[in-house]
Parts: C-alpha cells; sequence; structure tokens
C-alpha cells in the first residue's frame, strides 16, 4: 500500500533556520541545519535502498506559497505572500509503497526524530494512506 507522510511547519520554523528566533523556534545553527539534512539525506538513502521510496520533497517557506480562495461572487482570488500568521503548512513529504501500517508508522517515528535546535517545537508526523482507484471504475 502508498502512504503519504506529511511533516508540517511553520513561516516561523523556516524562518529560524535562516537565524531568525522567536518563541518556540530558536534560531538553528549551521551544525544544526548540517545535521538535519544528513539525517534527511540517511532517510531517505535508507527508504531508497529499501524499494519504499516512491517520491519525497520538502517544501519552500510558506510566504513563498499562491493561495486561491472564492472571492465575494464566488469566482477564484489568487494571493501570493508574504502571509502573515499562517496556520502549520505542509513543509516536506515523502510517498512511500510499504507492506503494512506498522512499516510506515515505523518509518514516520523516524522522521519525528530529526535533530532540531533544543526547545524547538516539534511538528507532528501525519500518515495518511493513499487511495487507489478500483479496478474496475
Amino acid at each position: 500500500m502508498k502512504y503519504l507522510v506529511m511533516v508540517y511547519g511553520k513561516q516561523a520554523d523556516y524562518d529560524a533556520m535562516n537565524g531568525q528566533a522567536t518563541p518556540g523556534h530558536p534560531a538553528w545553527s549551521q551544525a544544526d541545519l548540517r545535521a538535519m539534512f544528513a539525517f534527511m539525506e540517511s532517510l531517505n538513502n535508507d527508504l531508497a535502498e529499501s524499494g519504499e521510496l516512491v517520491e519525497g520533497q520538502g517544501l519552500t517557506e510558506p510566504k513563498q506559497a499562491i493561495v486561491i480562495t472564492g472571492g465575494p461572487d464566488g469566482k477564484p482570488v489568487v494571493s501570493d505572500g508574504p502571509f502573515g500568521e499562517t496556520k502549520e503548512v505542509l513543509a516536506g513529504y515523502w510517498v512511500l509503497d510499504c507492506a503494512s501500517a506498522e512499516r510506515v508508522t515505523e518509518i514516520a517515528k523516524r522522521v519525528y526524530e530529526c535533530p532540531a535546535p533544543e526547545d524547538s517545537i516539534v511538528p507532528d508526523v501525519v500518515v495518511r494512506p493513499i487511495a487507489e482507484a478500483p479496478a474496475e471504475a
């Protein structure tokens, strides 16, 4: 079965990675960034080697997003950043092909253990099975 494993973040998380600290989001040092990237590289290499990795990407900061909402007349309105206080948004994802829910849960727990500066707010890791179209549609 295929699963989508998602990590969420806020603009404050991206700002912290660029050295701008806020409460709950301490500034990342170069060593912190190297540790995080090394962790992700190791994880991705292991998933590729096991054949479970279908795809995975990190996403740019929320202030680079384009948001489509409905206007008062019901027509789409396009907004592009920067956005103020945003809620958590998708920061990165993996599409994995795993033999079981237990296996993808093991991987998600590993993702959750990604290194970050002390006192950082650790985002949740969300796993969702990917619905497949029925064989006979």
